[in-house]
């Protein structure tokens, strides 16, 4: 009887395996081998000879440096500030880039109009200026206000970790505040600035949002490979842009992951426990100056979340500031579009969960065959541009004949966010001791019913920042489903972008403001719901 039961459940834990395999396959392996089917000799011709797609690609390349660029310098600069100086309200400081880059993508775009454009709040209203911040340099303080967040929270983690003996040795041998900061700990520094730079480099060339609503007529290839497949219904170019967008996005991804290699190889080479550079005072002037830039940067994230509240409230942006409430009512007409958002990114987040879950099983915690497939298929949304896959996944529809929108637009979010999930969960299940294993089936337990009553419960909270996670970033996303949704499946975020587009700004303000105000509080229902995991298990 026992063994029966056994090898039912044996049989059910090859039938899972068989499933992440097949999903993995269906939406990550096929679509990319469909793509390049896609692809036409003439197409590279087109692209390579023609003076507007040269300059796309320059377009991209230069905004992404630049921006990659500041916004490591800016993110560096309050890490530092907030982690080792330790300025004024540094606690305060810290909260707001988290806050900043927990929101919709396309809320910074957004709001940058609302400040800087030609109705812009600053430019008209305080300067009196008629001038438009369309273009590269709108683009590029758009994306800098988007992106820092993420360096910050790279380079703050590192400069925790760093090993403040070695300051402290520079010190007592004479040298000044200054050549410490640049003999050590900007130095050591090095594997967080490297990290948070490729990252950000990706994730600009990669960007839609932004550009779509900020960059006017300056091109990017994201936005040039939407712009091909709809307005001039020529895939093939289209592919051949993806191409070119996701060479260079593979490349960074791998000298990236090759970084972080190096990197903690020479850290566990120095081993030994920490001290916290927070223990080096620095100099009264290096704090003012951080305190300035914190401040600043502070100011701006804060006034684009005004820029959204006020937005929505306003008749007319820029021109009449009477109170209204018409915005805010008006989202009841696009119930349906945040009805979709809400249920699709519920539903793709479950999904995600699940596969990331079962994936980082089979992969660091059983013997079943194809671990190394799993572990690089799932990773590999991590290195593509969403646009790209979205469109992949759009072709291999196509091809088969599948216009369920529902179910790509699911699948597109299932897997677009999942390397976060699968990193996530991995590490919780890797601190889970082996012999937790070995002590079940020793009692008589199958490797299924370790899976759902051992690893799944110690593994709980890696699982819900993961779910979390997959829900507030696919409640706003717009890359990945632009080119999947249909007339029957209108998504908030990219209703956003059309009001936008048509310049209904208080109408864009208005369901930017309630989609973020969901993000919160699914973020707030997480923390209240682990404080009270807590408090229980305590």
């Amino acid at each position: 009887m026992n063994k029966t039961v056994a090898k039912e459940k044996d049989i059910l834990l090859w039938f899972l395996w068989g499933t992440v395999i097949a999903v993995l396959s269906a939406t990550m392996l096929f679509p990319l081998l469909r793509i390049f089917a896609e692809v036409k000799t003439e197409s590279f011709a087109t692209v390579f000879n023609s003076r507007k797609f040269l300059a796309v690609m320059g377009n991209s390349v230069r905004s992404a440096f630049w921006g990659a660029l500041v916004s490591v310098v800016l993110g560096y600069g309050f890490a530092y500030a907030v982690v080792v100086a330790k300025v004024p309200f540094s606690k305060y400081f810290a909260v707001v880039p988290v806050l900043h880059l927990i929101t919709p993508p396309f809320v910074g775009g957004l709001s940058f109009i609302l400040l800087a454009g030609r109705q812009g709040f600053i430019t008209k209203t305080i300067l009196g200026l008629d001038v438009s911040f369309y273009g590269f340099w709108g683009l590029l303080v758009a994306q800098v206000l988007c992106f820092f967040p993420i360096a910050f929270l790279i380079c703050a983690q590192n400069l925790g970790n760093m090993n403040g003996h070695f300051a402290e040795s520079a010190l007592s041998l004479g040298a000044g505040r200054l050549r410490m900061f640049f003999t050590v700990t900007l130095p050591l520094s090095l594997p967080g600035i490297s990290a948070s730079f490729l990252f950000i480099l990706v994730s600009i060339l990669s960007d839609f949002g932004n550009p779509l609503i900020v960059a006017g007529r300056y091109k990017v290839l994201a936005v040039e490979i939407y712009t091909q497949l709809t307005g001039w219904v020529d895939s093939s170019v289209s592919v051949v842009l993806g191409i070119i967008l996701l060479v260079p996005s593979v490349i960074l991804f791998l000298i990236q992951a090759w970084l972080v290699k190096k990197y903690a190889i020479k850290t566990a080479t120095v081993g030994g426990r920490v001290s916290s550079c927070t223990q080096i005072k620095s100099s009264a002037a290096s704090r003012i100056i951080l305190f300035i830039l914190c401040g600043v940067l502070s100011l701006i994230v804060i006034a684009q979340f005004a820029s959204i509240v006020a937005g929505s409230f306003q008749k007319l942006w820029g021109i009449n500031t009477t109170f209204t409430m018409n915005h805010i009512t008006s989202v009841a007409r696009h119930g349906k579009a945040l009805f979709n958002s809400i249920s699709y990114a519920l539903i793709g987040a479950a999904l995600s969960t699940i596969l990331a879950f079962l994936a980082s099983f089979f992969v660091h915690r059983s013997s079943f065959p194809l671990k190394k497939t799993i572990d690089v298929l799932i990773q590999v949304p991590a290195a593509i541009p969403g646009t790209f896959h979205g469109l992949a996944i759009s072709l291999l529809a196509s091809a088969l004949n599948f216009h369920n929108a529902r179910v790509l637009v699911i699948a597109a979010i299932s897997v677009g966010f999942i390397p976060f999930s699968y990193r996530i969960i991995s590490s919780s299940m890797m601190q889970i001791r082996t012999t937790l294993d070995d002590a079940a089936l020793s009692l008589g337990s199958t490797r299924t019913g370790i899976c759902g009553t051992i690893i799944a419960p110690l593994c709980s909270e890696g699982i819900l920042s993961s779910f979390i996670y997959t829900l507030s970033r696919g409640i706003g996303t717009v890359s990945a489903v632009i080119f999947l949704v249909s007339f029957d499946t209108p998504l908030a975020s990219l209703k956003i972008l059309n009001l936008a587009e048509q310049g209904d700004w208080g109408q864009a303000a208005a369901l930017a403001l309630v989609l973020t105000v969901i993000t919160f509080a699914i973020l707030l229902a997480e923390k209240l719901l682990k404080r009270r995991f807590y408090e229980h298990n305590s």
